[in-house]
């Protein structure tokens, strides 16, 4: 039987590609994003597109009601995100804080909520999130999204012990610098592997934390950054 992946944010970069790399392998494919670029690639792989935003809850409910009326069920959430603000720590605002959180945590947190008894239902399912390298080693270029993303880390470890019982998996991946950005030489100077990473080594690890093969990792944060980070 197919089994269906639902993609949010991923008009562009590692999830669209991750769709696409899914689709070939055989899955159902739903895709929102606010660009409408989702909703294209969802067509042209016949799967179900919808435009919408992740920071909107009732946007969320809407896209997955539409994608269980196409294909029943779902197996797979794969959450991107757009980018959060960036700055200087104390010259962001409260504001600017509470943008990070919507945009890094809550994401993950509102698909989570909607989705899961649509999977304990099915007594099985995967979400993956796609997270970042600076999760446990933050960069001061990227403030919101370190200080975020580590309590994503600390969310994904608490849902994954509590909704293991129904076979339900939660993991992160924590990319490091990848193709679907502008190479920097700076950047690929610290890079042990001398390189940036391709989407596509993202949406093989996204494809294999989908599959049986990912059966028994769960509350995990993988990273795929050619070695950037240094803790053991």
């Amino acid at each position: 039987m197919k089994k269906t992946a639902v993609f949010i944010a991923a008009g562009t970069g590692m999830g669209a590609d991750a769709a696409k790399y899914l689709s070939s392998k055989g899955y159902d494919i739903g895709i929102m994003s606010s660009s409408g670029k989702g909703e294209e690639l969802a067509k042209k792989l016949g799967g179900f597109g919808f435009t919408g935003s992740n920071l909107i809850t009732k946007d969320i409910e809407i896209f997955f009601e539409k994608v269980l009326s196409k294909f029943n069920k779902i197996d797979v959430l794969i959450n991107s995100a757009g980018h959060g603000p960036k700055g200087d720590i104390l010259e962001l605002k409260d504001e600017d804080w509470i943008k990070g959180m919507e945009v890094y945590l809550l994401n993950v947190i509102r698909s989570s909520r909607i989705v899961t008894p649509i999977m304990k239902k099915q007594n099985s399912g995967s979400i993956i999130n796609i997270s970042t390298f600076a999760t446990f080693e933050p960069e001061k270029s990227f403030p919101t999204s370190g200080v975020f993303r580590s309590g994503l880390a600390s969310f994904t470890k608490l849902y994954a012990d509590k909704y293991a019982e129904y076979n339900i998996r939660m993991n992160n991946i924590l990319p490091g610098f990848i193709d679907s950005l502008p190479e920097k030489a700076e950047f690929i100077k610290r890079i042990p592997l001398k390189r940036y990473g391709k989407v596509s080594e993202i949406s093989s690890v996204i494809e294999m934390l989908a599959s049986e093969g990912g059966a028994y990792i769960t509350g995990q944060n993988i990273r795929v950054d050619g070695g950037i980070t240094r803790s053991v």
